[in-house]
């Protein structure tokens, strides 16, 4: 939380996001996305003509807080969500009376994503979003991304939307409806920000088509992971950490791993991976920057499955001008473990098959293995190469969430380090 003042707003980066104004008792009265926060955010306070009700809100304003993300999408989705759950009095006024927007899935027989501006249609509603054009362009990109629009035309070949892959296809008499049921779920899920078990299903999709030879289902399904990973790498939050996401518990950002002492976790690990020994402690690093500036690590501890916050680790790179993720690793992975003492049973490294072999370098009788984001893939000495982890099982939802709760951690002390 900072204060209101030329010093701290100059320390607001130029990245999309979202931002949160609050009053002298911290309660959040505003909450708002944009695509320079710096700009937006500044803009509150120059010296121009401002709107009666933006003059109370600044009056009002005595502490701001932001949250950066990589896109505007991501930043319409999350806006939407937070709105909802705090409902600030300045949203609200600024409505002026026009109707909130819901995305909403029909429950037609053939059912729709679409836009409505209230719930008295019979569907499943997502929402409120306050801004309309906001509302229609998270619907366009939904739409778009799953190809989900229908045109209700009867068209043989198929209307021109369809040939331009637009159209989910039903005007053709060969309408595939499974599958766009299919995607139409998955388009439900990213909204609800099920996006584990969302990329799951779609690897195990993936993997159906390739059996059965149908490769161009699979290459728009891979196609399709990629168009909506920006927003499962940012947008999902496992833990209620306040530090990353100051005063948000967001209704999208379901907790998939629940900090549970299992006796036999342990021995599921060793199992999977052929671990030297059944690990009880486990340490997990992230590196985190922006635009190869302001290089941050981070280093998380669970022991039994339960987080051990004593033994949590921030470190400043301090070796390194220009980005280097190996050597970063190597550098906060050393000073954690400087005197060789004070080891985990198992290291984890956010990152990839060079990640690892990095770390391995360092402690080659030691456990290492990494948890990749994009297809959560893990590399061991068992996996050299890889293989994709169930999020389904115990250990996937322990392993996934070391690693969301380090990044998280990175995220944390990044923001506090950084200049700009």
């Amino acid at each position: 939380m900072n204060e209101i003042s030329p010093s701290n707003l100059n320390t607001i980066p130029h990245v999309p996001g979202i931002y949160f104004f609050k009053d002298v008792n911290g309660q959040v009265i505003y909450i708002g996305k944009a695509k320079d926060l710096n700009r937006r955010v500044k803009s509150y306070f120059q010296k121009i003509v401002l709107d009666p009700k933006t003059v109370a809100l600044v009056h009002e304003a005595k502490q701001f807080d932001y949250l950066p993300l990589r896109t505007e999408i991501e930043a319409l989705l999350l806006e939407a969500s937070v709105i909802m759950q705090y409902q600030p009095r300045f949203n609200i006024m600024y409505k002026e009376g026009q109707p909130f927007l819901y995305l909403c899935v029909t429950n037609q027989s053939i059912p729709q994503l679409t836009i409505v501006r209230n719930k008295k249609s019979k569907g499943t509603f997502f929402g409120p979003f306050i801004n309309k054009q906001e509302a229609r362009r998270v619907h366009l990109f939904l739409i778009r991304t799953f190809k989900l629009y229908i045109c209700n035309k009867q068209l043989e070949n198929g209307c021109l939307d369809y040939h331009l892959g637009l159209c989910a296809g039903m005007c053709r008499s060969d309408f595939d409806r499974q599958s766009y049921l299919f995607r139409l779920e998955r388009a439900r899920q990213l909204i609800k920000g099920e996006y584990t078990l969302l990329k799951q299903e779609i690897f195990d999709q993936i993997a159906q088509h390739n059996k059965e030879l149908a490769f161009e289902k699979s290459k728009y399904l891979s196609e399709l992971l990629s168009s909506i990973a920006s927003i499962i790498s940012t947008v999902k939050v496992h833990f209620d950490d306040k530090k990353f996401l100051p005063d948000v518990t967001l209704k999208t950002a379901p907790v998939h791993y629940k900090t549970e002492k299992d006796p036999h976790i342990g021995k599921k690990l060793q199992a999977l991976f052929g671990l030297h020994i059944t690990p009880s402690s486990i340490d997990c690093f992230d590196i985190s920057h922006f635009q190869s500036r302001a290089m941050v690590g981070s280093c998380i501890r669970f022991v039994d499955s339960i987080p051990d916050k004593n033994n949590f680790r921030r470190f400043k790179i301090r070796t390194l001008i220009q980005q280097d993720d190996y050597a970063a690793l190597q550098e906060i992975v050393r000073r954690r473990y400087r005197d060789k003492e004070n080891l985990p049973d198992l290291i984890l490294i956010d990152g990839g098959k060079g990640q690892r072999n990095a770390i391995k370098d360092i402690f080659p009788n030691n456990d290492v293995i990494s948890l990749a984001k994009r297809e959560e893939r893990i590399f061991s000495d068992t996996y050299p190469e890889g293989i994709v982890l169930d999020p389904k099982t115990d250990v996937g939802q322990l392993l996934i969430a070391l690693r969301d709760y380090a990044h998280h951690f990175a995220i944390t002390y990044h923001r506090k380090k950084r200049t700009w």
